[in-house]
């Protein structure tokens, strides 16, 4: 993490916080949503440690139970729900705002992002790549006969 230069340094005072503070409110989609994924990683490893906690847990029936393993099982366990509590809040900001980053971006039908082959072959947008795979499917096959007949000599 790099620290910003000093106000003395060429720099009127101000100006850069203003960049930086502009920076921080345009934040790329991408990340924002690489930043989501940890978070919901994150809620699902503090769900598995508070499942753990409360497997672990015995269920007072009737049996004398230390005072201080329940205090600190219970300490634990108030803790990791005021972080699920805290990593659900970050998920929802994080939420929020890609969806106000993409606010802007017409939604496309869900038909178009899935390829088809159509039976009358009236969609060449693919002959390219079709006739690649075609030569390189040939150009393997002949490679291959080339060397079995130098495998033979």
């Amino acid at each position: 993490m790099s620290t910003p230069p000093l106000a003395g340094a060429g720099m009127p005072p101000g100006a850069f916080s203003g960049t930086q503070a502009q920076a921080a409110r345009e934040v790329n989609t991408a990340s924002l949503c690489r930043i989501g994924q940890e978070t919901v990683q994150d809620i699902v490893f503090r769900t598995m440690e508070i499942f753990q906690l409360l497997r672990n847990m015995q269920l007072p029936n009737g049996v004398t139970y230390h005072t201080g393993t329940y205090q600190d099982r219970l300490g634990k366990l108030q803790e990791h729900l005021r972080q699920l509590s805290i990593l659900f809040r970050k998920l929802r900001l994080v939420y929020d705002k890609c969806n106000e980053n993409c606010a802007g971006l017409d939604p496309v039908p869900i038909e178009q992002l899935i390829p088809y082959v159509e039976e009358d072959g009236s969609k060449h947008d693919d002959r390219g790549a079709a006739s690649q795979l075609r030569f390189a499917t040939e150009e393997r096959r002949e490679i291959m006969e080339v060397n079995k007949v130098t495998k033979l000599k």
